[in-house]
């Protein structure tokens, strides 16, 4: 194999696949990422940790077409470093793969392609295109609450499924037992029978870096256990979460009668300077209401008291009820609107947080003892 490739194209592909590889690797060729030079100008970058696969196209000029596999972190690590608007020259041969570009030269061992192992996609037999800024949106508004408790693997993802409530919706829901967050959105054709999934934590977050730079729309394509994102130059296939989601519509309450209007940005901001003296531990906040006067207060036994009143409309009766401030903040930072509803009940009982109730995202918050 032998080919030049501009630096700048050569560090971009790399940096989304290098990703993918896992820092630490019982398998060597796991920590290889696989360069395949075709005769066309086109260089292939694929990468896995056998739960994800990332193959990525980039344009080369391409002497000897061949194929190899070589450490990507480190090959990323060299590409990085060399200087900008360099023309980097690839030749592969005899278990190495030599890098040159200008006055610096690098050899770096190599691991056959045929030992590179490859995500069988199967049969995907559900299709359809979603805008790439309806995923963003929908994964910026539930990836916060996805849990990383690995005991309970069946919630380490975001759950996608269809539903028909008088129109066909498509719906993504996160939760880590103490929020959740979902998302509603307009059912795409071709997802209609479509089965209920749970994609990866991992394969959110690099599907996220992706769409940053994808215009248009995203094919999507899936069977009961894998899914395959197509991104233009990049394809990222996953398999799925072998789990069942819990019925998360069970704690969205419906009878919460006592609401709060307020601004969600001077609210987060009050949270933020009085959680300021919060322990890591306690992490709670608590919240007095009372007619139009919200005042949040934090009691911390080794760093001392903070209160602050915040504006908001609220008529009901009035009571006081605790939040973990982090969980807070997480949602309220997603609202973009100036009014956000909170809907309570009492100081036990599951809070509903939404704009209003023609927003497509919902949020449930779990108070805390304070």
């Amino acid at each position: 194999m032998k080919a030049t490739i501009e630096r700048a194209t050569l560090l971009k592909g790399l940096s989304h696949v290098q990703s993918v590889v896992e820092r630490r690797n019982t398998i060597p060729i796991l920590s290889n990422v696989m360069i395949d030079a075709s005769a066309d100008g086109i260089i292939r970058l694929m990468a896995t940790d056998l739960d994800l696969q990332i193959d990525e196209t980039v344009a080369a000029a391409v002497d000897q077409p061949g194929a190899t596999t070589v450490s990507a972190h480190t090959l990323f690590d060299i590409v990085r470093k060399l200087p900008e608007g360099a023309q980097v020259e690839l030749t592969a041969a005899e278990g190495k793969l030599a890098i040159v570009a200008g006055r610096a030269r690098f050899s770096l061992g190599t691991l056959p392609r045929d030992d590179f192992p490859v995500i069988a996609e199967g049969e995907l037999p559900t299709q359809f295109e979603l805008p790439s800024e309806t995923l963003k949106a929908i994964i910026d508004k539930t990836r916060f609450a996805i849990s990383t408790e690995e005991t309970r693997y069946y919630l380490n993802g975001i759950f996608f499924h269809v539903s028909d409530e008088g129109t066909p919706v498509l719906k993504a829901a996160a939760t880590d037992g103490h929020r959740l967050a979902r998302v509603t959105v307009p059912r795409p054709d071709g997802a209609e029978e479509m089965p209920s999934i749970i994609v990866p934590r991992k394969c959110i977050a690099e599907l996220r870096k992706l769409l940053d730079e994808v215009d248009g729309s995203v094919g999507v394509s899936m069977s009961g256990s894998k899914i395959r994102f197509d991104l233009g130059r990049a394809i990222l296939t996953s398999k799925l979460i072998d789990g069942t989601f819990p019925d998360y519509s069970r704690v969205i309450p419906t009878g919460n009668d006592k609401i709060l209007k307020i601004d969600p940005k001077s609210f987060m901001a009050g949270v933020d300077r009085v959680s300021t003296i919060a322990t890591e531990k306690t992490r709670a906040v608590k919240m007095a209401l009372d007619r139009d006067k919200i005042t949040l207060s934090v009691t911390s036994p080794e760093n001392g008291t903070a209160a602050e009143e915040v504006p908001g409309e609220y008529a009901s009766q009035g009571f006081e009820i605790g939040f973990n401030s982090k969980y807070l903040m997480d949602i309220l930072g997603q609202v973009e609107g100036d009014l956000v509803e909170v809907h309570l009940a009492d100081a036990a009982a599951p809070t509903l947080i939404r704009e209003n109730d023609k927003a497509p995202a919902l949020y449930v918050l779990m108070p805390m003892r304070v």
